[in-house]
């Protein structure tokens, strides 16, 4: 089985360790994190295979980690694939993919959290262009 980069979820243990908040309680954040609730899919990853697919919808994000719902309990420590289309355009015409590739650090019946190894934005092609690609039906009757 593969699994995630010990060193990183150590290191990431020790500094959430180290974070408390005012009221005593630890804070396991150490990022800004943002309310973006947007569709998602993850594939968990086996070696070069994909061992299982669901869908769930992000309910926050940061640049070191996403929280999102899920169909199932996720395995931690496993690496996991997400993919979910990004609130804003690019130049405000071409729509964008965000695709996270992580690892699930936590996982309980509410959602799963990944702590984010690499992240791209893929283009999907401007507006305009998808409109091109699929012109209006028109249909005449005959007679």
């Amino acid at each position: 089985m593969q699994f995630c980069r010990r060193k990183r979820l150590d290191r990431m243990t020790q500094m959430n360790e180290a974070r408390v908040q005012k009221n005593g309680e630890r804070e396991r954040r150490n990022k800004r994190r943002f309310q973006i609730e947007q569709d998602v899919r993850y594939k968990m990853l086996y070696g070069q295979r994909i061992a299982e697919t669901g869908t769930g919808r992000t309910l926050n994000i940061s640049s070191g980690g996403v929280w999102f719902t899920t169909e199932n309990l996720l395995t931690a420590g496993m690496p996991v694939e997400l993919s979910m289309n990004w609130p804003v355009l690019l130049n405000d015409s071409c729509p964008m993919k965000l695709m996270i590739y992580g690892c699930v650090i936590r996982s309980n019946d509410k959602g799963a959290a990944v702590a984010i190894e690499r992240y791209e934005f893929r283009t999907q092609g401007s507006r305009a262009f998808q409109a091109a690609q699929h012109p209006p039906l028109e249909v005449r009757m005959m007679g």
